[in-house]
């Protein structure tokens, strides 16, 4: 089972690359397509019901321009049953309105398995403080 998800952690980080170039169709792919699902977004928000965590995310990478690079620094990951889970940080370089920007954020995410492989069914990203706060 755990080599099964080691797999598709590496599906799920080339997702997330592709996100960060305005591509969403790979998330997509391994997102629920219904009933729950959860997202604590970057800015504070959240967003409730799988059909509506899809939407967000959709709209979400239409913000990003093609020149895009993002890669996990896993801290944590593990799977047990058909829930698996992984945490750390998503550094990425994005193209925001023309220009640059990077970020680092904290990340956790859980996922359910299904007939159809493993699924996305939460994800909490904020951002990380810069290397030169200290944690409490």
């Amino acid at each position: 089972m755990q080599d099964d998800f080691d797999t598709f952690m590496r599906t799920r980080e080339a997702a997330a690359g592709a996100y960060t170039t305005g591509n969403a169709r790979p998330l997509e792919a391994i997102s629920q397509r219904s009933g729950p699902a959860t997202f604590f977004d970057p800015g504070g928000g959240l967003t409730e019901g799988a059909e509506n965590v899809l939407r967000v995310n959709i709209e979400g990478a239409r913000a990003f321009g093609p020149n895009g690079k993002t890669h996990f620094d896993v801290r944590d990951h593990g799977a047990s049953g058909d829930l698996a889970f992984w945490t750390g940080y998503q550094h990425a370089s994005v193209e925001l309105n023309g220009k640059q920007q990077d970020m680092k954020l904290r990340i956790t995410e859980v996922f359910r398995r299904t007939d159809d492989g493993w699924k996305l069914v939460h994800r909490h990203a904020s951002m990380a403080k810069s290397q030169n706060e200290k944690g409490r």
